[in-house]
């Protein structure tokens, strides 16, 4: 059952006690995508009984935060408090209510800190100010903040090169819920019950992501919930992926556009790709864009194996952003049942296969635990290569594998990742095309490496005289076990 209400964050809850518990000064913080329950976790740890708490807001001036911190102030204190003229007077203004304090613990949670930040504000030094004069120096001292704006929190607060550099004792970035966190989720929290089809599909859809998931009706189809959720007059997921955006980054134009090109591009494509299909002729914009969508976990980057670093590529994983995407962005408003209506049409199709593959890579873990390799080293490659012919006239028709596992144990496991409503069977045509795209990828690599064909599939692989060529299967309740 879940403990304080949290569902998993066991490793997380973890480390937050063990700094609380601690002997000295801490400062902790807490990062990870918009909705994905950092607030939750902290306020759920402690019980929201802090010494002290504020939180950042959206868009908002320099001005309205002091005012609202200085509303804070007095209402722990008990004191009236004049209004702070800035960030400086007002941490002195804190430190001087948290002096009052005798206790043997004083904690304070800072929520949001990157929309503290504004403009010119001088935000970051007056909070290094306070840190470093006053706070490290008190023993009893807990200070935790969190932040959605992940590379904010990684390159100007946990990365800062001026005064809180290296002050950050321990930073905690909190993950979209795995499989088994949703089932229990849902189960335990809200009391739906679904089968673990069902869950996937829910997952490829909200994408592991607590608020979204809290969103979902006991008792209410799951394709009913969707409707409801982005489709109908006033879904109240209809524009959170522009929120989302707008929030984390400031230019946050380019960073849809990037992750909107990637959408059409589901194998992905290398940084000059990218820069060819945004018509961008300058490419110092697109790296950093590119490194915070990885930061944000919007984006892998990842190399195919054999290739040159020039052609490492660039995929969207993040679910929640290729639904929207593909079938919500574009989306009149006329039709409140469009879901339940898509539901088995080619489109939904296409989307399903390439979803799976993305739930597939964020259950990695599990994936090689089914294996038995969870002990094992091993890389995460894709593969792929267009049609050629040989200089001694062979033609090749290529082939790609989008999961390979390359494993020190002379063992590369070539993943056939399928997305069905039953067993999956595998046809003549098929494993011929299995054989000839193994061939190829032993002419192209020149391994010497066994190679064991996997299927990763809903229900498993119908045996029959074409499933002997596949040593390993995995399934998706092979994916709901705990990491």
């Amino acid at each position: 059952m879940a403990e304080n209400g949290i569902i998993g964050r066991e490793y997380e809850q973890r480390v937050i006690k063990s700094y609380l518990d601690s002997g000295k000064a801490e400062l902790v913080a807490v990062y990870g995508r918009r909705r994905v329950g950092k607030t939750f976790l902290v306020k759920s740890i402690f019980d929201n009984r802090f010494d002290f708490s504020f939180t950042g807001m959206y868009n908002v001036t320099r001005a309205v935060h002091l005012v609202q911190f200085q509303k804070r102030l007095e209402q722990y204190s008990g004191q009236k408090t004049k209004r702070p003229k800035d960030w400086f007077e007002a941490f002195d203004f804190l430190r001087t209510y948290l002096d009052t304090l005798q206790k043997e613990r004083i904690v304070v949670f800072l929520d949001e800190i990157p929309w503290m930040d504004t403009p010119k504000s001088n935000f970051l030094a007056a909070f290094g100010q306070f840190w470093n004069d006053w706070a490290s120096t008190k023993s009893n001292f807990k200070l935790f903040v969190c932040g959605s704006a992940t590379t904010w929190m990684l390159s100007k607060f946990i990365g800062d090169k001026g005064g809180i550099y290296g002050r950050v004792c321990r930073s905690i970035w909190l993950v979209p819920f795995s499989l088994s966190e949703t089932e229990q989720f849902l189960s335990e929290i809200k009391g739906i019950e679904m089968n673990r089809h069902q869950l996937v599909r829910a997952y490829m859809i909200l994408g592991g992501i607590p608020y979204y998931l809290d969103m979902l009706d006991k008792g209410v189809p799951l394709d009913v919930c969707i409707d409801n959720l982005f489709f109908r007059q006033g879904a109240p997921l209809r524009t959170e992926f522009d929120f989302l955006f707008r929030s984390l980054f400031n230019e946050s134009r380019i960073y849809r556009n990037v992750v909107g090109v990637l959408a059409t591009k589901l194998k992905g494509l290398t940084r000059q790709e990218i820069l060819d299909e945004l018509k961008l002729k300058e490419g110092g914009m697109l790296t950093e864009v590119l490194e915070s969508l990885i930061k944000c976990d919007f984006v892998r980057k990842y190399a195919a194996i054999g290739k040159a670093e020039r052609e490492t590529l660039y995929q969207l994983t993040d679910l929640f952003s290729l639904f929207h995407i593909k079938f919500v962005e574009d989306h009149n408003g006329q039709d409140e049942h469009l879901w339940s209506k898509l539901s088995g049409k080619g489109q939904v199709t296409s989307w399903s296969g390439y979803a799976f593959e993305q739930v597939c890579l964020h259950h990695l873990p599990q994936i090689k635990r089914a294996l038995g390799i969870g002990g094992v080293i091993s890389n995460v490659y894709s593969w792929s290569c267009r049609p050629f012919t040989d200089k001694n006239g062979t033609a090749w028709k290529g082939g790609q594998i989008d999961l390979l596992i390359d494993r020190a144990d002379e063992v590369i496991n070539l993943c056939e990742i399928k997305y069905v409503a039953d067993k999956y069977e595998i046809t003549a045509d098929y494993e011929e095309r299995l054989r000839n795209r193994t061939s190829l990828f032993r002419y192209m690599t020149k391994t010497r490496k066994a190679i064991y064909h996997t299927f990763i599939t809903t229900y498993g692989v119908v045996q029959n005289r074409h499933s002997g060529m596949v040593q390993s299967e995995v399934t998706i309740n092979d994916l709901f076990q705990p990491a």
